[in-house]
Parts: C-alpha cells; structure tokens; sequence
C-alpha cells in the first residue's frame, strides 16, 4: 500500500509539471501528429482546444477530458487569458492566420508554438516576434526536422566539416497535394504553394547544413499541369542558392507525384537521405569512395514527439526555445522565400 501511495504521489507531481498546451485548430496536423505525440509526452498535457466546428470540439473534449471553460473557438479566442491551466498553444491553422493568432495568444501571456511557415510575409513574421517579446512569452516555430537524429547527423557532418567542405546540396521534396478547393491551393490562406508548403524544408536542409545563409538566389516557376487547380498558387517551382563559401544548392518543392531526397556532395564523401523530408521512416547512406557505401544507421522516432519533449524541457525550466526553432529562424526562411518567389516573377538572380 505504501508504495501505491508513493507511486501516486510521484505521478501527481509529475502531472503538475507538465505544461498545459492548447490546440489551435484540429486538422489532420494537430489531429494525426501533435495529439498522439501528446499522449506520450513528459512535459505536455492538453487542456484546451480551438475550433470552429462544435460537433468536432465536443469530440475532442470527451476524448481528452477537457474542461469546459478551455473549449474555446476563433471568435472566442481571447478569452484565454482567463485559462490559467493553458500555459501555451500550438498553431495549426492556414498560414494567413498564424499572425493573428500567434499575436492574440502572446497578449494574453501564452507561448506560441506557431507550425511552419511561420507567416505568408515579412511584415507579419516581424509583428509576431515583437508581440511574443513585448508580452514576455516564447515563441518557437514547428521546424521538426530539427529536431531529428538524421537531420542533426548530417547537419554536424556538413557544419563541421566532417567529411570536408560541402560543394553542392541538392534537395527535392515533392508529395501529392490533392484535390482542388483546400486550402493550400488557397493563395489568401497560403501565402503560396509548393515552395510555402514543402520547399521549406529544402531551404531550411540547405541552411543548417552548410550553416550559412544564401547570399542569392534564381527560381524558376514549373508548367501548370492543371489550370484550375492551380489557378492561384505554384504547383512546382525549382530554385538555386548561392553561399558564401562556395556551396552551390539546387531545389525543386512540388505538388505532383511524390519524391523525397536530400543529397550532399562533400570533398571526402557523398551523404544522402531518401526519405528525406517525410515523417518516416527516413534513411541515409554515407558513401566515402566508390566501393565503400554504408547505411546511416539511426533510430526512426515520432518527429514531433521528439520536437515537444525539447522544447517542452526548455520552456518548463524557463528556457527560450533553441535558436533554430525560434522566430527569428522562422523570419529567415521568410525573407528566402520572398527572395525566391521574386526571383522566379522577375527571372533575375536577386540578392539577399
């Protein structure tokens, strides 16, 4: 009986410790990737959602055993300044919409987990980092792939030169984006397409491996293959990045037949992973000669799970977010995306 008492005590305290985190839209994203990485979690417990279906918002509260003053939806939002038990929200909603939110939530003393792109422009990323800075409140950007094993190998191996210096990435992430009439394909709610949506990642892959910023880019809009899906947004768009050491980066981001790879030609090696940009399970290969080709052998983990329990340690003992998380790596991929886009309307090699 003792020992039940004392494991109880310990589960109490555990639980008390944990940040309550309210969800800010329940798609497929919160829906299918943070709720389970929640249930698994050390340092988060969900307290509170944001939605603007009903039907959806009594399921979620059945479900997670939500109390009824956390259940809140967009018209309402504001009054999560009177939820003590919702220490931060997770946003997962359309990407013009991630401002607005992320400032409405830092007024009312909330960290801000905000999911990528952080914004459609400059103007708003800028906005949103001074309003989490004027309120005293965190703010990170749902960058996961930072937060994985076989990101963070090959970002060591090319930082510091491991297998000498990195003369050429090329990254290609391309999925099947679906049918027309979302939100995506949405130019008021998106921003944009290919490039906001999974173009990012090869931008961000580009970055913390060579650990430098472009310094140019060129860009190239792809054919339309479908006039009506894509009458408002890219559905294909490749790119090129210059660095100042000398890297030369080739990208393609599209919304067309899936392909999935990132590889790194260094002075001493050629490193590769495919699946690259996925949510698994991701594998690499490390080739340093030609008859001498090895797996890169790591573990596969929940992306976002090992995102959370990062972030939710650093927050918890009063730690800002890692700087490659944080708002300002979230402002630097937007200016690139600016750059890129310009690039690609005016077919001018446009410098950063």
């Amino acid at each position: 009986m003792r020992q039940a008492k004392v494991s109880k005590e310990r589960d109490i305290a555990v639980s008390k410790k944990k940040l309550g985190l309210a969800l800010v839209g329940l798609g497929h994203y919160a829906t299918d990737r943070i709720a389970p990485a929640l249930q698994n979690s050390q340092f988060w417990k969900l307290t509170g959602i944001v939605s603007g279906s009903p039907d959806k918002a009594a399921q979620w509260q059945k479900e997670w055993n939500l109390a009824q003053d956390n259940i809140l939806n967009y018209e309402n939002f504001d009054r999560i300044v009177d939820c003590p038990d919702i220490d931060a929200v997770y946003i997962c909603l359309p990407n013009s919409m991630h401002a607005d939110f992320t400032i409405r939530a830092a007024k009312a003393g909330k960290h801000v987990i905000v999911e990528k792109p952080m914004a459609t422009n400059i103007a708003d990323a800028e906005r949103m980092i001074e309003a989490c800075r004027a309120a005293g409140v965190h703010l990170a950007v749902g960058y996961r792939l930072r937060f994985n094993r076989f990101h963070r190998q090959i970002a060591e191996w090319g930082r510091n030169k491991t297998y000498g210096k990195v003369d050429y990435i090329n990254a290609i992430f391309s999925i099947n984006v679906g049918e027309p009439g979302q939100w995506r394909l949405n130019q008021t709610l998106s921003g944009g397409g290919a490039l906001m949506d999974v173009g990012i990642y090869c931008i961000q892959a580009a970055r913390y491996v060579t650990g430098e910023e472009p310094v140019s880019v060129k860009a190239q809009f792809g054919p339309v293959v479908d006039t009506e899906k894509y009458a408002e947004v890219e559905g294909s768009i490749s790119w090129q990045m210059k660095f100042p050491r000398g890297t030369y980066v080739t990208a393609y981001a599209g919304f067309e037949h899936y392909i999935d790879e990132l590889c790194i030609r260094a002075e001493k090696a050629f490193y590769k992973l495919e699946s690259a940009f996925s949510y698994g399970p991701l594998s690499g290969i490390l080739r340093t000669d030609e008859d001498h080709i090895q797996p890169i052998d790591l573990p596969n983990e929940h992306h976002q799970l090992m995102q959370m329990e990062e972030l939710g340690q650093l927050i918890s003992s009063g730690h800002p977010p890692p700087d490659y998380a944080s708002g300002q790596e979230g402002l630097s991929d937007m200016k690139i995306i600016e750059a890129i886009y310009k690039a690609a309307e005016t077919g001018e090699e446009i410098y950063l």
